[in-house]
């Protein structure tokens, strides 16, 4: 089954840190695009972060930028995303997506995660 399954979820208190991780099973993610989205319920889905298939370029919403890093390791078919300095605002379900191409082609992906839920409060 070609599939995404999040993990690395939790609650954690403001200022503290998680990191998810995404591998890839049945697939390889050479060649993917990856991208990390969150969405609350009845609220619209927000692209956080994005890296290319080689890893040498990343993008990040300005919401997360400077305390979120998006990494990959092809060897271990595997995307994390660290995330630093955590806000309440911060809370919501996180999902990986892959998709061939570039970032702005993340909305079409062909899979997505399961989805993992990330809630900051004290």
């Amino acid at each position: 089954q070609l599939q995404l399954v999040e993990s690395g979820g939790g609650l954690v208190q403001p200022g503290g840190s998680l990191r998810l991780s995404c591998p890839a099973s049945g697939f390889t993610l050479d060649g993917y695009v990856i991208g990390w989205f969150r969405q609350a319920p009845g609220k619209e889905r927000e692209e956080v972060s994005c890296i290319s298939s080689s890893g040498g370029s990343t993008k990040y919403a300005d919401s997360v930028k400077g305390r979120f890093t998006i990494s990959r390791d092809n060897a271990k078919n595997t995307v994390y995303l660290q995330m630093n300095r955590l806000k309440p605002e911060d809370t919501d379900v996180y999902y990986c997506a892959a998709v061939r191409g570039l970032c702005v082609l993340l909305k079409f992906a062909n899979y997505w995660g399961q989805g993992s839920q990330v809630t900051v409060s004290s």
